[in-house]
């Protein structure tokens, strides 16, 4: 039987080592420099023995045989060649043999290792569980954080013979001239004065439902009955006070007789109450890096500080406490103060919710921090209910809402009186939550 392969016969075989071949050196000393020699034997030694000459183990005549091995360096490096290994001309390629054919598992000659494909499948999935991961994390624990530092210190339960609850949700939101925490240096800064006791200086009611946002602010001025009340300390009834300006509700027993006046001159039930003073005000402003705003008439005034040149500009927070005190730069002052109050919340509200703030830690969280900590809101608020109130508020300054005053008929006494038809044609709109038809001064 010929044992050669198909095609090769005596002939064509030439001087080869091994199966009858007479050449004396052997093909891979010649082809195959990887493979290298040990030392010769010495003569006379015994290179096959434990002492002595003796026939090698290849038979009389045949050479001794390469080494494959660490041996001498023959100027190639520790090259292994893979023959320890069976792996002489593949690198692992599933027991191929013949030439090198790559695969995805092939040894890589360079590192001697094998290099897998990267299963980014996996790594895509494992990336977008840790992120979601953190997301969730950061989100509870700023909700809990935020949460904490929200001052609800107003009892609307104290609030007697409430109207009933409509369609929507109403907020009213006050601005005191609360100095609580100010120093002497931070009342002359802004302005404030040093008068003892509290007192209302905007207060307007925001309401939230599916016809659109309306916000409707209540001069401090109109002319208004302080009915019978709760007590907030005593818890006995008191009252009623008779006539009187709007803001001396709150002077004379706090926010529960604030809520309970407005209701009762109203008929509109107060769901929540949202308050902040002074200090707080101007701290938001700051931290939200100034509100921009267009002014259509520059004015001054030196009770309040003011003293701005018409057009669009950035207010810090002592020029925005200025802008929204101002009133005695005006002919109508209550009137027009309370236009610039909602002028500049819509606007300050719009720049809270920006990206550039919401998305900016470094901006978000002292945003939110100096907010928090000098909002006052009653028992019942949650964080849901505030963040309504402020992208209600963001509707109103984009204009997807409405803002105007408290319908107003004349004044009395120089208090303002109120349109008592328009009045309470509003009234039953926002309780039906109907589109407000109503106009205003």
């Amino acid at each position: 039987m010929n044992d050669w392969p198909e095609a090769w016969s005596d002939e064509n075989r030439g001087n080869r080592y091994g199966r009858g071949s007479a050449n004396a050196q052997p093909e891979g000393a010649r082809v195959m420099r990887q493979v290298q020699r040990g030392p010769a034997t010495p003569p006379g030694q015994g290179g096959y023995g434990n002492g002595g000459p003796s026939a090698p183990p290849y038979g009389a005549g045949v050479p001794q045989q390469p080494s494959y091995g660490q041996g001498q360096d023959d100027g190639y490096g520790d090259y292994d060649s893979g023959y320890n290994t069976g792996q002489v001309y593949g690198g692992g390629g599933g027991g191929r043999g013949g030439g090198f054919v790559p695969n995805d598992n092939d040894q890589d000659p360079d590192v001697g290792r094998y290099r897998p494909r990267p299963n980014w499948r996996r790594r895509i999935k494992w990336t977008a569980i840790t992120l979601a991961t953190v997301l969730v994390v950061t989100s509870v624990a700023t909700y809990f954080w935020a949460d904490s530092k929200l001052h609800r210190d107003v009892d609307l339960s104290k609030v007697i013979d409430r109207p009933e609850a409509g369609e929507g949700t109403n907020y009213l939101i006050v601005g005191s001239d609360s100095r609580k925490g100010m120093t002497a240096a931070d009342k002359k800064k802004l302005h404030t004065g040093s008068a003892e006791g509290q007192r209302t200086d905007s207060m307007m009611i925001l309401h939230v439902g599916d016809s659109g946002d309306t916000l409707i602010s209540l001069p401090r001025d109109s002319n208004v009955t302080i009915p019978k009340f709760q007590g907030s300390e005593s818890g006995k009834i008191k009252g009623p006070l008779g006539t009187n300006k709007l803001n001396a509700a709150y002077a004379f027993d706090g926010p529960t007789l604030l809520v309970r006046t407005v209701e009762y001159n109203t008929g509109l039930h107060i769901d929540h109450y949202v308050e902040i003073g002074f200090a707080g005000f101007a701290s938001i402003v700051d931290a939200v890096g100034g509100v921009e705003i267009n002014i259509d008439k520059g004015f001054k005034d030196k009770y309040s500080g003011a003293n701005f040149k018409a057009g669009k500009q950035t207010l810090n927070g002592e020029e925005a406490l200025a802008f929204v005190r101002t009133r005695h730069a005006f002919a109508a002052s209550d009137l027009q103060r309370t236009k610039n109050q909602q002028k500049f919340l819509s606007a300050l509200a719009h720049q809270v919710a920006t990206p550039s703030t919401v998305l900016n830690p470094f901006k978000f969280y002292p945003t939110m921090g100096a907010g928090l900590d000098s909002l006052t809101v009653d028992k019942d608020m949650s964080l849901w209910d505030l963040a309504s109130m402020f992208w209600a508020m963001k509707s109103v300054s984009g204009g997807e809402g409405k803002s105007m005053n408290m319908p107003i008929s004349g004044s009395s006494g120089g208090n303002l009186v109120w349109d008592k038809a328009k009045v309470k044609t509003l009234v039953d709109e926002l309780k039906n939550d109907d589109p407000v038809t109503v106009s205003s001064n």
